[in-house]
């Protein structure tokens, strides 16, 4: 097992200039001039993993293949930072983020239910949920000292396979959330949680 290590000890070990820690994760972006060029080195990242394949993430596009480790693994970093200069595509730091999105509560246990339900979520701790699929951003519940009357100015969407729209729904509300309207459903519900933070479940149906 890799020794866990601290972000600045990380970032000061050698061959690791490509990789950023990104909260508990560490990244790297390389760009690519094609699909082939980045199957070519996620196929010689596959490779190079081994044992510590499931600490690996790995999204691939067109442009570019990022490569995420959930273990500050320097000499798993330096090797695929070897592998992407022998293909010969460059390393890009600057395309590299982790985004998480967290939620104001005055009860974090009282909302985090109808949150991992409607998001189909794993919850990590008491106040963190995390996609298991490892595609959406994480959500995090920070305590509020007082109420705000004011509405909220931002909310969250969730598109899902229009079959499993209504089961989503009906998960969320009986996690403890309610229904504010669905007026324009299948093509979207809007439901709140016990505190009022709301969020839209939608599907395809009905759009164009």
């Amino acid at each position: 097992m890799t020794e866990r290590i601290s972000a600045a000890q990380f970032h000061a070990a050698d061959g690791v200039d490509d990789w950023r820690v990104l909260y508990h994760l560490v990244s790297a972006h390389f760009r690519t001039g094609s699909l082939a060029d980045g199957v070519a080195l996620v196929d010689e990242i596959g490779r190079l993993a081994g044992p510590a394949e499931p600490q690996l993430r790995v999204d691939l596009r067109p442009a570019g293949v990022t490569v995420s480790l959930t273990v500050r693994d320097v000499a798993l970093a330096r090797r695929i930072s070897a592998a992407a200069k022998e293909l010969g595509l460059p390393a890009d730091p600057t395309a590299v983020q982790l985004v998480n999105v967290t939620i104001d509560a005055l009860v974090g246990a009282d909302v985090l239910p109808f949150w991992r339900a409607v998001l189909g979520y794993g919850q990590i701790g008491d106040d963190y949920l995390s996609d298991p699929r490892g595609r959406g951003p994480g959500v995090g519940f920070q305590c509020m000292e007082a109420p705000r009357p004011e509405r909220n100015r931002v909310h969250l969407d969730v598109a899902v396979p229009h079959e499993q729209a209504q089961a989503r729904v009906a998960a969320a509300l009986a996690a403890g959330g309610r229904l504010v309207t669905a007026e324009h459903a299948p093509k979207w519900w809007v439901l709140a949680d016990p505190e009022g933070n709301e969020v839209c479940v939608a599907t395809w149906v009905g759009r164009e």
